[in-house]
């Protein structure tokens, strides 16, 4: 046995003889299951050892949540520990390609069909927990948590699961290996202990010493400046006792949020926008905390909150002062923010960026890539009353009605010529639109001169020649930049006109710009 496997036999043994008795590996650490198993055979743990791994997490630490991967990872899981059951089995992280629902449920078929005790969640926020909940008997939830992360906390996933007697593991409880030299391990694990009985801090031991250490955390007290040192919990939530109110304006980028702030302050409130004083979320939160101190009862935040840990910190805020929060929810579709931020570049541009362009103007505000503001959209965790805010107004979107004075138009594939006769007035303006990462220009030409020849109304050409993968431009259908730009040029309202395509992409680009479609 090499010397690294021999002082990580002496650290299972250690922490087994110490009392510990729960033991978190995954099938994403290659050789580690294996390692535990025999470890535990080894030093006479494993008929107490309670057993927590993960799968889901392709090479690449890419999460993989497909049904067959998990049910795959888990039964090379448990040829892996040779014969000791799986107490706990844990999705490793939520995998965006695959419905969450989908990954849950292929969870919840583990135990129905004998092959773990139990099953539940990693890396996981609030709504995604709840959505999990009504699918699968989920009996743990591992989380980062530490006094330098207390996101989960901040987010709710902490106070769920004691609500409802969830485990809560606490992975990387010191704060990961850059930041564990800075604390004092038993007393901050002590401290994880003491926020809820559900907490099971799993520090990651790799010397006997530190596994007898986190055990003896276990029979800690900490004093009053012992638990001031690792922070305060969030204060409780008092009913609001003075005048005045704090209003958070959340939504997607391209929501419209700056729009409901002006209606504040043109009635006095002030304004705390990251855009406008640039910084983070906490810093606002501390110039929130200043206003207030400084005796400013009635402000607007109109900010990108995603999480209910980023929201926490206004909240807090209006605690300490004796202040009602109220929300403000801009429940915009994707579809509608992405026609709002391509219109802003338009404004800013005079013409649709290119890729270099609009990585350069993402620093901006409000000038955003559509991979940046599509993982927004995905982020998102729906407001709630239980977050401590009074009231939560959630407001639909409804955009302007432009003037019926406004002409139309017909937007079409370059595939899609032929089936352009016909469908709409042959005098309106007509874009014909393609994707070529090539650049290449003949078959677009060739399509415009077609249609030119066939309608009496003027015929453009536009091409996204931009690369493919994640896209880095506005112009690549279903994104609406071409027609949208083809639009403002000609003083067009795209919601009275037609999409004439040839799959899917053309179909979303028709639901994208409210427009009425016709297909192959």
């Amino acid at each position: 046995m090499r010397l690294d496997e021999e002082q990580g036999f002496d650290t299972i043994a250690a922490a087994a003889a110490a009392g510990i008795t729960v033991f978190d590996t995954a099938r994403a650490y290659p050789g580690n299951e294996a390692f535990v198993a025999q470890s535990l055979r080894r030093c006479g743990a494993a008929e107490r050892a309670r057993i927590v791994t993960k799968g889901g997490m392709a090479a690449g630490w890419v999460a993989d949540g497909r049904a067959k991967t998990i049910r795959a990872d888990c039964e090379a899981s448990l040829a892996a520990l040779d014969g000791l059951p799986i107490d706990v089995y844990l999705v490793h992280a939520p995998d965006p390609r695959t419905p969450w629902r989908t990954t849950v449920r292929a969870l919840a078929r583990l135990v129905d069909d004998g092959l773990v005790r139990r099953v539940g969640l990693s890396n996981v926020n609030r709504p995604q927990l709840d959505e999990a909940l009504e699918l699968a008997p989920v009996a743990a939830v591992e989380v980062a948590l530490s006094p330098f992360d207390d996101h989960a906390l901040r987010g709710g996933v902490v106070e769920r699961c004691d609500d409802l007697a969830i485990a809560l593991i606490a992975h990387s409880p010191l704060g990961g290996p850059r930041r564990a030299h800075r604390v004092a391990a038993e007393h901050a694990l002590a401290w994880l202990l003491e926020l809820s009985p559900v907490v099971v801090p799993i520090p990651g031991a790799r010397r006997p010493e530190t596994a007898r250490s986190a055990a003896r955390a276990a029979t800690l007290e900490l004093d009053d400046a012992q638990r001031a040192a690792f922070g305060a919990p969030r204060p409780a939530r008092p009913a609001a006792a003075e005048e005045g109110e704090i209003v958070v304006v959340m939504g997607i980028p391209g929501a419209g949020k700056s729009r409901v702030a002006l209606e504040y302050t043109e009635r006095g409130f002030v304004r705390l926008n990251r855009d406008e004083r640039s910084g983070t979320l906490r810093a606002l939160a501390a110039a929130l905390d200043e206003e207030l101190a400084a005796g400013a009862r009635r402000l607007v935040l109109d900010n990108t909150y995603l999480t209910r840990a980023s929201r926490s910190y206004v909240v807090d805020a209006a605690v300490r002062h004796g202040l009602r929060a109220r929300c403000i929810w801009l429940d915009v579709p994707l579809a509608d923010a992405q026609v709002n931020l391509v219109e802003r570049l338009l404004d800013r541009f005079g013409r649709l960026p290119t890729p270099e362009e609009l990585r350069t103007a993402a620093r901006e505000p409000g000038m955003l890539t559509p991979t940046s503001q599509m993982r927004t959209f995905r982020e998102l965790e729906p407001p709630a009353l239980d977050e401590g805010f009074a009231e939560i107004e959630r407001r639909p979107f409804a955009r302007d009605s432009p003037p019926r004075s406004r002409g139309a138009a017909v937007f079409v594939a370059a595939g899609a010529v032929d089936q352009a006769l016909g469908v709409a007035d042959p005098t309106w303006p007509h874009l014909v639109y393609d994707w070529n990462p090539d650049g290449d220009a003949t078959a677009l030409e060739a399509a415009v001169a077609r249609l030119a020849a066939a309608v009496s109304g003027e015929v453009e050409g536009a091409l996204c020649p931009h690369a493919a993968g994640p896209p880095r431009c506005w112009c690549r259908p279903p994104l609406p930049g071409l027609p949208l730009a083809f639009a403002r040029a000609h003083d067009v309202d795209v919601a009275r006109s037609v999409v004439v395509g040839a799959g899917a992409a053309h179909r979303t680009l028709a639901n994208v710009l409210g427009a009425r479609y016709e297909g192959i």
